[in-house]
Formats: structure tokens, sequence, C-alpha cells
């Protein structure tokens, strides 16, 4: 059996929706909610491998290293700011988090 177009479609789709899900059904848990975005980066990453590599074209792929990149910087970027407001506050919750509004 061959992996074809459509199984990488069909596992994108689930990585997509797991995401999805994971940002609508849990609010209250920072964490969760940015590795939530993350599958859906990686669900849009397989997206655009799957068609570079069926339309024998590399500029999906560049895509995806540029979200890639993009991905690890708001990955870390978001941890350090949660690990400093953790220390100040004792707590990442969002609702405490949206106390913050100016």
């Amino acid at each position: 059996m061959e992996i074809g177009l459509g199984h990488y479609l069909t596992v994108s789709a689930i990585l997509f929706v797991l995401g999805v899900f994971g940002i609508f059904l849990n609010r209250k848990n920072v964490i969760v909610i940015m590795m939530s975005i993350e599958l859906i980066l990686l669900s849009v990453n397989l997206n655009l491998v799957a068609f570079s590599s069926r339309l024998d074209d590399l500029a999906g792929q560049v895509f995806a290293m540029l979200i890639l990149t993009v991905a690890a910087a708001e990955a870390a970027i978001g941890l350090a700011i949660l690990v400093i407001y953790f220390r100040n506050r004792g707590s990442i919750e969002v609702e405490d988090i949206s106390t913050l509004k100016g």
C-alpha cells in the first residue's frame, strides 16, 4: 500500500482539529494553549511539505522551514515570559493573566 497525498492530508486535518480543540476546550492552562498552537502550525507544515512533494516544487518546503523558525521563536519567547510571570505571581492560569489588561 502506497502512502499518498490523502493520507498526509488526513493526518494534518487530525492535528489541526486537535489543536483547535485544545485552544477552545482548555482555556485555563496557558501551556496547553501554546502546545495547541504548535499543533496547528505543525499541521500547516505537513500540508506544505505534502503538496510541495506532490507538485515537485521546493517553495512549500521553504515556507515550512520559515514556519518552524517562527514557531521555535514563539515557543522560546512565550515560555520565557511564562516563567518570569510564574516567578512573580505564582500562577499561569489564563484568568490570572487576563488581570494584566491595562
